[in-house]
């Protein structure tokens, strides 16, 4: 959505404008720091904190990772010749505009935005990751929502309790309501992070499982086809007698608008199908993510499956061939 962000940040820099001192005769901080300060502000700003106040830590952190970007950046300040009255007009803008009751009510607005589609994408790229070629890598913590900085972010503990905790309640939630309910569930209350650590659960215990189907198997991009086909992504994976695909999706402020719904059913898919070129017309696949059964349809041009039946419940899909 570069178009909505480009007049954002028209709007914040004429609001924040008054806000900068002058440091050797030029507006401080510079429009490239400025820049980056939305930037940081916008890719860090605390899902559970999206429409409350932000708490004095968040501040603190914001001034730190800004003070040491500008540093290493080496225009107005550096690790070696740190300009003081530079950073003290920095660190001053920083203070003022999250100060600044106008800007928050419009900024929240707009991270609002990034964070609701931004949890969809995070899904996607959790589950292309674990189902790619090589191993999935996971940085501790990263099992929720992990909207740390660099610096000073990279030293914090993780609290393996609450995931723990959480992961516990998943499981006895699932014995109680099984996969497909359970994941609708956690998709309605996605900003606790759970429909996350869920997908990991579900999608990495199937990985050790069938090992050598993803330390082996082939890659094989595939097709989607129809209406809404630039919104989805998918791939198998092959190896003996065993299929197994991966399809998330994309784009989706594309898909369902600004603050749209989840991107699944046939309202948003519409005619949208992947094409399974090798495949009979009937096979049928049992998703891993939410317990579902979906079988391959005849579309003229081959077998295929309807998006709107693969993200029926879930906006990915980690689909196994069944014999």
């Amino acid at each position: 959505m570069p178009e909505k962000w480009q007049k954002s940040l028209v709007k914040w820099s004429r609001l924040n404008k008054r806000k900068k001192n002058m440091v050797d005769g030029q507006p401080a901080p510079g429009r490239n720091d400025e820049y980056l300060l939305y930037q940081t502000l916008v890719g860090a700003w605390p899902v559970e904190e999206v429409s409350n106040p932000f708490s004095p830590g968040f501040q603190a952190r914001i001034r730190e990772y800004m003070v040491k970007s500008t540093r290493e950046a080496k225009v107005h300040t550096s690790w070696i010749n740190p300009n003081g009255t530079y950073e003290k007009a920095l660190t001053d803008f920083i203070d003022a505009v999250l100060g600044d009751a106008a800007f928050l009510r419009d900024f929240k607005a707009f991270a609002a935005l990034v964070s609701h589609h931004g949890m969809f994408n995070s899904l996607s790229q959790v589950l292309l990751k674990i189902g790619s070629p090589g191993i999935p890598d996971f940085y501790q913590g990263t099992e929720l929502w992990e909207l740390s900085l660099v610096d000073p972010d990279n030293r914090r503990p993780v609290d393996f309790r609450i995931r723990r905790e959480m992961l516990s309640r998943l499981k006895e939630r699932e014995a109680q309501v099984g996969p497909g309910p359970l994941v609708r569930e956690l998709l309605a209350a996605k900003e606790d992070g759970g429909i996350k650590l869920y997908l990991i659960y579900r999608g990495l215990n199937y990985r050790r499982a069938e090992r050598r189907l993803f330390e082996n198997g082939d890659y094989l991009p595939l097709e989607v086809q129809g209406e809404k086909s630039r919104h989805g992504c998918a791939f198998a994976r092959r190896w003996e007698r065993k299929t197994m695909i991966i399809a998330a999706s994309r784009l989706t402020v594309g898909l369902v608008g600004d603050l749209g719904p989840v991107p699944v059913g046939r309202d948003v898919w519409k005619d949208t199908a992947l094409s399974l070129p090798w495949e009979e017309q009937g096979a049928k696949y049992r998703n891993i993510v939410t317990g579902g059964t979906i079988a391959g349809a005849d579309r003229g041009m081959g077998t295929a499956l309807e998006l709107a039946e693969v993200f029926s419940d879930a906006p990915v899909a980690m689909l196994e061939r069944l014999h």
